[in-house]
This record gives C-alpha cells, structure tokens and sequence, in this order.
C-alpha cells in the first residue's frame, strides 16, 4: 500500500543524511529492472511520480537515521543545529561530510536522552557537578586544575604517565567516565562507507548536566584522542554542547575561534604542564625542524603524548616559528597515514582484526555499555531501547551483553578479585 508523502521530505531526508541519489538508492535496496535503474526509481519518488509503501518509508527511516514520523510531516523540518560549531572553516566541508556528522550527532544525541532517562530514573543516581562550572575568565591554568580536581588525576605526576599516549588515554577516559562523563568513539554510522574523517571533526561534547557525553572521532590518531578527550572536556566545564575541528595556529576571529583556542591551551596544559616538561630537553631554535624534532620525540615519549600535539605545544609559546611547526605537522601526518596504511594490511593478514564485539565495547565504552547492562539485567530496559543506545540490532543483544560479562570477570581476576 503507497503512502501519500510530500516529495521534498524524502529529497530533504537523502541529502541532510549526505547521500546522493545513487548511494541512496544502493542503500535503501532498490533493484534495477527491464524499465528501469535503482537510482530512477528513486529519483521517480523524490519527484514525486510514485509513492512509497509503508514498508519503504521504515527502510529510508532507518538508512537516513530520521523518526519514521518526519516522513509523514507536511513540509521538512528546519536542519538541527550541531550545538554550537567551533570548526573554523565548517563550510568548506562537502554536503555529504556534514550530512553524515549532522546524522552521527543526531543518533548520539537520542542515545543520550535516553541515558538522561534511565539515569534520572535510578534511586541511587548522583549527577556530576562539574558541568557548566568554569568561565572563559577563569584562564586557563584554574580550568586545568578544575579538570584535574575532578578527574582525580595530578596532571604534573610524570609517574602516571607510563605506557605510550594510548594507555594514557585509556586512564584519562576511565578517569571521566568514574567522574560522570560518557566518553564515545565514533567515526562512522554503523559501517566504514558511512566513515567521516578527522577532517570533518575531531571530537563534539555534549554539556548535559545529568548525563555529559564526549564524542571522539575513531578516524583520528590514537596518540591524538587524550588531547581531544580534554579539549571536549573544557567545553563540558564551560556548559557548551558543540563539534570541534582541527587544531588553528590563526589568530581567533570569532568568539568560537577563541573559545577552540582557549580549551586547546587547556588540553595542552593539561597534558604538557608549564615548567615541567621543559626539563632536560633539547634545546633549539624557533626554525631549527631537525633539533626540534630531537626535543619533540623526547618530550611525546617522556609524557606519553602525540608528537604533533607537543609541537603545537612549543608553536604557542613560541618556541617555534608557525612555518617550522606546518613542516613539522606535515611530516608527523604523512607518517601516520603511512602507519594506517600499514595497519590495514596487517589486519588484513591476520582476518581483519578484533571481534566486532570487542571494538563496539571499546568505542561505546564501559560507562555507556554498564548503563545498559545493568537496566537491561532488571528490566528496566527493553531488547529495542538497549539496542537503540548500543546501536545494535536487538537479536544480538544478549549475546553482547554475555560477552561483557566474560570480560568483567577476567578483568577482575585480573586484578586479584574473586569473580
């Protein structure tokens, strides 16, 4: 049975999900016939030619992440805002890119109002108090030590910086979710031809007061995620719900330009403190690269950062020229698309790499996964919903949830508790 739906609506739902008309028409199922191609009968139905079936509207529903409900409205609904968008030139970016970003913000933002609900509804819920507590006046050594209080974690303590900047990450992120703030990574809707690149964001924060979340992109370096995680946690204390970029050397122009530059003097101070990771490093001058270089991989190793993160480091306070710090920049990215590259087709060898349980309970992480696994256990929760805030199908729930299970217990064998 065909639904009478207002053409533009189907139009406005394909191209705000940053898909054209024939990925669309791939995505959605359409088949190509004797009369016609897959993405012609698309386009009949944006035309208005030929109506969907109900059938058909739940599947644009799902492929283009909107409510079933919008496809019924009489005219599209104005664009959801990103929060506020501190990238500096978000423009530049293609309609596709920023369809995808505005899609992947939407999903992530339904998932947590319901955690907002589920949370809300718990006796013993208590919710942070760090949300919205700091000011652009305070500076930014006072929102470092703010963050550092609440994270419960010294950032001059050199002793907690063992293990490379992914281990660094890793307690950095156990530290704010144990603090109330879900820390996510994402880089995709649900599969790698829907990725979006570092180049589209880096990271967004949302500034709830029950339910904070961090979102980081899982397409960005590794070393790069602690600078990140801090920098949406600077936001998260000013109270403000936005996308970040890359990092700017500009002069900020825009109050937005200067509050991306206040939270990453954050994030570099934080990671970096003044007048201590300076000791014993190699001297050098401001467009002396190969020196620089020297002193850079001493200090990344030293407090287990990214190489590029400590440059932008010594480019802010002046150590280095803009122009040594672009050479350098450039250099540290072509090596890690080469490592990418490199990892790839080592995965590749070794059949793909980890379990698709194993990656979603790491990008979903343990703060969100035992929110769901706890109301799912006392029926708090149905298979829909807790599928809804995995992003999974409901079948494969239990077995998800089983699979966690496994994990707490050799995590606290691990440790030396009884199971």
């Amino acid at each position: 049975m065909s639904i009478a739906v207002n053409p533009e609506i189907l139009v406005w739902a394909r191209q705000s999900a940053g898909f054209d008309v024939e990925d669309a028409a791939r995505k959605l199922g359409f088949g190509d016939s004797s009369k016609s191609t897959a993405t012609e009968k698309l386009a009949a139905m944006e035309a208005g030619e030929k109506q969907p079936t109900r059938n058909q509207l739940a599947k644009f529903a799902n492929v283009y992440k909107r409510p079933l409900i919008n496809f019924y409205l009489a005219e599209p609904p104005k664009t959801g805002q990103r929060g506020q968008d501190f990238r500096q030139t978000p423009d530049s970016r293609g309609k596709r890119d920023n369809g995808l970003l505005d899609a992947l913000l939407r999903d992530v933002k339904a998932r947590q109002e319901m955690v907002r609900d589920v949370l809300l509804d718990e006796e013993d819920f208590e919710a942070p108090k760090f949300v919205g507590s700091a000011d652009i006046g305070l500076g930014v050594g006072k929102i470092v030590e703010m963050i550092s209080s609440a994270l419960a974690f010294d950032h001059t303590d050199i002793s907690l910086r063992k293990g490379d900047a992914n281990a660094l990450f890793g307690r950095l992120r156990a530290a704010a979710e144990d603090a109330g703030v879900f820390v996510l990574v994402l880089g995709d809707l649900g599969h790698h031809t829907l990725s979006i690149g570092a180049d589209v964001f880096r990271g967004f924060a949302i500034a709830d007061p029950v339910a904070p979340f961090v979102v980081i992109n899982a397409k960005d370096a590794r070393p790069a995620r602690a600078f990140t995680l801090i920098h949406e946690l600077a936001h998260i204390f000013l109270g403000q719900t936005g996308v970040s970029g890359s990092v700017s050397t500009e002069q900020p122009k825009t109050d937005s330009a200067r509050i991306e530059r206040l939270c990453n003097d954050v994030a570099g101070e934080f990671l970096l403190p003044e007048g201590y990771f300076r000791k014993a490093g190699v001297k050098f001058g401001a467009n002396d690269t190969e020196a620089a270089r020297a002193c850079i991989d001493l200090v990344a190793s030293r407090w287990s950062v990214s190489e590029p993160m400590v440059a932008y480091r010594f480019q802010r306070t002046g150590e280095l020229t803009d122009g040594a710090y672009q050479t350098l920049r450039q250099e540290y990215h072509q090596r890690w698309l080469a490592n990418v590259k490199k990892e790839k087709a080592k995965q590749k060898e070794n059949d793909g790499g980890p379990s698709g349980y194993v990656i979603k309970y790491h990008n979903l992480g343990p703060a969100l996964v035992d929110v769901v696994h706890r109301n799912f256990k006392e029926r708090n929760l149905t298979h829909t919903n807790a599928a809804r805030l995995l992003g999974a199908k409901a079948i494969s729930i239990p077995g998800f949830l089983n699979f966690v299970e496994v994990v707490r217990r050799k995590n606290m064998h691990g440790n030396g508790h009884a199971s």
